[in-house]
């Protein structure tokens, strides 16, 4: 039976032969213009070049090739620029190594990306592969991507495999990649802290991020999945809530600090659920919920146990309710009048008691860390304004005279504005009213 040598083993032997850069076998040279614009004369060998290269076969077999002044050696000019130099210089040296062998022999991104488009002009079909094989598989920096997503495209399709990590992903797969990282973000399991913090912190950031407008087509379409997802993580996180705070009154007594702390995380992860429901327009879930267990956050916060403490919580909480005022007030979530005057008037006198207080303490004291922002103040005092010119004028008029009564309400939140307006919309009014009934009045007497 006849022995048949494998192919790789056919070419390691040919490759052995010969060495790159010996002149005393070469056959070939081959011109490259260097860094400095000057021509470079690399010896090489034709068998190799040949079998390697469509580009040196075509130019040996069709006599394109050019013999030197003794005609000892056919020279061969390659077009290549001063920059692409060492990646032509390394590519003629592949071309002496077994493939099986050439994968080994990458040491960096940037060297096998300019291999590749030598290749690909010279046509060295298995240092193509060679080099997409790698650039497929390891890990790129940052600068090393942006070079790739500048170089690929324009390298035809044999390069595509190379920018498979990075191209879009189907629609199905993102949104439930989303409801996951949902899922986790608004989970109450907290049995291993800090890491489940640190992972549930960086789905909330993923969370964020996937809703984030931009130009492009959206990374996730809300549909009913998502949506219901959505609600079932805001229950999970208001559910968190209120067992934190039914438990604060004893946990405060054995431990205050960390108390706060497991009231002031909910109170946070809550905030962050506000801000994503936003960019899902599904706001009116958040502000309901807030408003259904308003009652019972007064109840703690304000409790005598918390008179000289929880600061935290407490400014945290006219945080969290400057939102919900903004969305109501503005008009992000459409209400009843009866719905909007009860959230007002439930969380109006907290804000009337704590603005004061704060700056009080916070004048008194130098180290204390819980004055409210300037910023922060205005926008309250903008959702409340635009809240109450919302209303009814009854109602509006109640407020105004619950306002009025105690010069010490008149500070935070000013009303003036707000009150200026109203006296001028029931004066307009009334005056609307009894030009209407002097109009009725006299079409009446012209008809007798």
């Amino acid at each position: 039976m006849q022995y048949v040598r494998p192919l790789h083993m056919e070419e390691s032997s040919v490759a052995q032969k010969y060495t790159f850069g010996d002149q005393n076998t070469s056959d070939v040279t081959v011109l490259l213009k260097n860094w400095e614009d000057r021509q470079e004369v690399l010896y090489c060998h034709s068998t190799i070049l040949v079998k390697k290269s469509k580009f040196f076969a075509e130019q040996l077999s069709n006599d394109h090739a050019t013999r030197t002044k003794n005609d000892s050696a056919i020279c061969i000019q390659v077009p290549c620029q001063g920059s692409q130099y060492d990646h032509y210089v390394k590519l003629l040296k592949l071309l002496y190594v077994s493939d099986d062998l050439v994968l080994e022999s990458w040491d960096s991104v940037r060297t096998a990306l300019g291999v590749l488009q030598a290749s690909l002009t010279l046509h060295c079909n298995s240092i193509i592969e060679s080099c997409v094989q790698y650039l497929e598989a390891v890990p790129w920096d940052e600068k090393e991507e942006e070079e790739l997503l500048k170089v690929v495209p324009t390298l035809g399709p044999v390069a595509t495999p190379i920018l498979a990590r990075i191209q879009p992903v189907d629609l199905n797969a993102t949104k439930n990649i989303f409801i996951s990282a949902i899922h986790f973000a608004t989970s109450i399991e907290r049995s291993f802290p800090p890491f489940t913090e640190e992972l549930k912190t960086s789905a909330q950031e993923q969370v964020e991020y996937m809703l984030l407008e931009d130009e492009d087509t959206p990374l996730v379409t809300v549909d009913e999945d998502v949506i219901s997802e959505a609600r079932t993580g805001l229950g999970n996180i208001f559910a968190t809530f209120e067992t934190e705070l039914s438990a604060s009154p004893l946990d405060f007594e054995q431990s205050p600090e960390a108390a706060e702390q497991r009231v002031l995380q909910s109170l946070s992860d809550l905030e962050w659920m506000c801000g994503v429901l936003s960019k899902m327009e599904m706001l009116k879930d958040f502000v309901t919920g807030w408003a259904e267990i308003s009652d019972k956050i007064l109840a703690v916060v304000q409790d005598e146990k918390y008179s000289l403490g929880f600061w935290a919580v407490k400014v945290k909480v006219i945080e969290v309710v400057s939102k919900a005022l903004d969305a109501i007030g503005y008009g992000s979530v459409v209400l009843p009048a009866p719905s909007r005057v009860h959230f007002l008037t439930t969380w109006l006198p907290y804000l009337r008691k704590m603005k004061p207080l704060l700056d009080l303490k916070s004048d008194s004291d130098e180290s204390f860390a819980y004055k409210l922002d300037v910023d922060l103040c205005q926008n309250i005092e903008g959702a409340i304004i635009s809240l109450i010119l919302a209303l009814p004028s009854d109602d509006q008029a109640d407020i105004f005279g619950d306002w009025l009564q105690r010069t010490e309400r008149l500070k935070f939140p000013d009303l003036s504005e707000a009150f200026e307006v109203w006296c001028y919309r029931t004066k307009t009014a009334k005056r609307r009213l009894l030009v209407g009934l002097n109009g009725v009045g006299n079409s009446t007497v012209s008809l007798l």
